[in-house]
């Protein structure tokens, strides 16, 4: 059942993303933001739904808290809408504020590596600042191809953070 519910969500891709992108208007419709466009991109995790406006400021928020509630939000509708798939085959996709949300991931994987760099040199582990679950699930995967770097998430809530693991037999 769970292989047929992911093919029928994989095999009607289009039809849900023109779906997603209703949602999406709407919503900033009702929130009275201009915006200029949504675009979809196809990442190696999830696709991406860019939002091109000139009210970035208003959906990034400080720091991108206003973008990741976003982000919750519309996933909750969307997931409300298509409700006859159970939880482990929810659809996963992320928004994007003008290209904000991909250049923070790329400086948070070249800072990544740097540090990287710091625990292979200096043969110790490393713990990173607190992240949410999509830039943890990022770095986790950016470092499951490097033998000599370990990737763990350790504390709770808003502090769960990765540690750069040195492994020593490698």
């Amino acid at each position: 059942m769970i292989k047929e519910n992911k093919n029928i969500l994989e095999n009607n891709a289009d039809k849900y993303y023109d779906e997603l992108k209703s949602i999406i208007k709407n919503f900033l419709d009702k929130l009275t933001v201009e915006f200029s466009d949504i675009e979809i991109s196809e990442d190696k995790i999830c696709p991406i739904f860019l939002i091109k406006t000139t009210d970035s400021g208003v959906l990034i928020g400080n720091s991108g808290e206003s973008l990741r509630a976003l982000n919750h939000i519309i996933k909750k509708i969307f997931e409300k809408r298509f409700s006859q798939y159970d939880a482990k085959n929810k659809m996963q996709f992320s928004l994007d504020i003008n290209g904000y949300y991909e250049s923070k991931i790329e400086t948070l994987k070249n800072q990544t590596r740097i540090l990287a760099e710091r625990a292979r040199m200096f043969k110790s582990d490393i713990k990173m600042s607190p992240m949410n679950a999509y830039e943890r699930m990022i770095i986790h995967a950016a470092f499951a191809n490097y033998p000599e770097i370990n990737t763990e998430s350790e504390g709770e809530g808003k502090m769960r953070r990765i540690i750069l693991k040195y492994n020593k037999n490698k």
